[in-house]
């Protein structure tokens, strides 16, 4: 999946057709508001991303991918009218992957697409977590227990892959409200709870490797 984030219609429109006939899944987001609402349901595989942008820029947008644990390896090609020296340099400063200056032809999008995710999607096999009977596929968003395949929430399978990703770390119940829910959560730290109440039921047996750190979060046994 891929998703376009572009404030002119009609651009946007024919970016999200060209990513469609080289037989890519995308959608387009006319701001930063749509953009990250889309991305509490649903992971793209590459954000095409345009700096100018109304509300929150495509700049803002970076930073804040950049600094969330489910967000940041997420492969970003930044889009900018301007197509300076200043906003290609601060772009990929952040940590964007690709920059295309606009105005920019749909085939050379399509390949510099093709080409970040070559170079950014892991090998098989390198995606796979492993705790015990527990096996998350980072690519496929997938869990299996003891060879079972679980039915988990967005929510619940990000809060999985950060324990898995970090086993015997233990994370604060703020840590976790950021990294999964992100920067702009306003809420109590009690949803954490409840949605860990949730993941240990559905992990059955393997819920116990969630362990509570009394007084300070969560972490899973290593």
């Amino acid at each position: 999946m891929i998703f376009c984030v572009e404030d002119d219609r009609a651009a946007r429109d024919l970016m999200v057709y060209a990513f469609q006939a080289a037989g890519y899944d995308a959608k387009g987001f006319s701001d930063g508001k749509a953009f990250f609402c889309a991305l509490k349901e649903e992971l793209p595989d590459l954000v095409m991303l345009d700096i100018m942008l109304p509300g929150e820029d495509g700049i803002s947008i970076l930073k804040r991918l950049r600094s969330s644990a489910v967000t940041m390896g997420i492969p970003v090609i930044m889009a900018t009218a301007k197509g300076t020296e200043y906003d290609k340099v601060i772009g990929l400063d952040l940590g964007a992957d690709d920059y295309l200056a606009k105005p920019f032809g749909m085939m050379e999008m399509v390949s510099r697409a093709r080409a970040v995710l070559r170079r950014t999607k892991p090998g098989k096999g390198s995606n796979i977590l492993k705790v015990g009977g527990l096996e998350l596929d980072t690519g496929e968003h997938t869990v299996f227990a003891d060879g079972e395949r679980l039915d988990l929430t967005l929510k619940e399978y990000e809060l999985l892959r950060l324990f898995m990703s970090s086993p015997g770390q233990v994370f604060t119940r703020d840590q976790l409200l950021q990294n999964v829910w992100g920067m702009d959560y306003i809420g109590e730290t009690r949803t954490v709870d409840v949605h860990i109440g949730t993941l240990r039921f559905k992990l059955n047996a393997y819920g116990n490797c969630i362990q509570t750190v009394r007084g300070v979060g969560y972490r899973m046994e290593k």
